[in-house]
């Protein structure tokens, strides 16, 4: 079985490496700021429809094309060489993608693909299936 779809959205730049920390009581406390939340809560609206029924068991691959508004001087299909970094964009999406049992821990990807572009139509198109 493989999944794949495309969820039209302006994709969130807050990526996980933004997390904050502040002390309590002599402790380091992490947390996430208002800009990650808000990106965890629109990948996880816009991914839930797309959830498997069962979650993936067994190795999986996954390729993700980040697609972002065309901006001044880009065009459509050019691939994007500036901020988010891919690893940083990919970590809160599988993290939300665990979340909504695509899989049952994000270990399982053991192939990835990652591309991100400027695109006239800007989302995130994902595929995933088992390595066989």
């Amino acid at each position: 079985m493989t999944t794949s779809f495309f969820v039209p959205m302006i994709p969130p730049t807050a990526t996980h490496q933004e997390k904050a920390v502040r002390v309590v009581g002599g402790k380091p406390v992490f947390y996430e700021p208002p800009a990650l939340k808000a990106a965890r809560q629109k990948l996880t609206a816009h991914l839930a429809p797309h959830a498997p029924a069962e979650p993936y068991t067994g190795p999986i691959w996954l390729h993700v094309k980040w697609c972002f508004p065309v901006v001044r001087n880009t065009r459509n299909g050019q691939y994007k060489t500036t901020k988010p970094d891919t690893d940083n964009l990919q970590k809160l999406l599988k993290d939300v993608m665990t979340d909504l049992r695509f899989w049952k821990d994000d270990a399982l990807v053991a192939a990835e693909r990652v591309e991100k572009f400027w695109a006239d139509v800007p989302g995130i198109c994902i595929a995933l299936g088992p390595l066989v």
